[in-house]
């Protein structure tokens, strides 16, 4: 996958691109492997290279979204202020992320303002569709409660 092919960087720069690219590593991840858990410190962002990562909250651990899509992202409370991460993030088979330090993204956004600004509504973006489709999720859930 290339990065370029992530909903995050359209209509960004390739110098954006390539700020973004020598700040982040790609890292390999175990099926089963942890990445993160509800409450740790968030400093890291992540975007899904291959493979399939649960984020769940809770236990008994209920899901609440599966990145399956190459290019999508999470961890995201890293770039929000957010000072713990809201869900854990389990890989649920061999996975390979690009993995961001939130302190250097952060400073990348801000010093180029405008790509910064497409970043985050393409996040916002992002956000708000999953939303929309946990929505769609509980909502029989709710009607059946009648």
């Amino acid at each position: 996958m290339y990065i370029r092919q992530s909903e995050l960087f359209m209509g960004t720069s390739m110098d954006f691109v390539k700020k973004f690219m020598d700040i982040s590593e790609m890292s390999s991840h175990e099926k089963g492997e942890v990445l993160f858990r509800e409450n740790d410190r968030a400093e890291f962002f992540f975007i899904l290279l291959n493979g399939c990562v649960r984020l769940s909250i809770g236990q008994p651990k209920q899901v609440v979204y599966k990145a399956e899509r190459n290019g999508e992202a999470f961890g995201w409370s890293s770039l929000i202020g957010g000072q713990v991460y809201s869900a854990s993030a389990e890989c649920l088979e061999p996975t390979k992320l690009l993995k961001t330090a939130s302190k250097q993204l952060s400073k990348v956004l801000e010093e180029d303002a405008e790509n910064g600004m497409i970043f985050f509504k393409q996040l916002a973006a992002t956000l708000g569709n999953r939303l929309l489709e946990i929505y769609r999720v509980i909502t029989p859930k709710i009607g059946n409660n009648k």
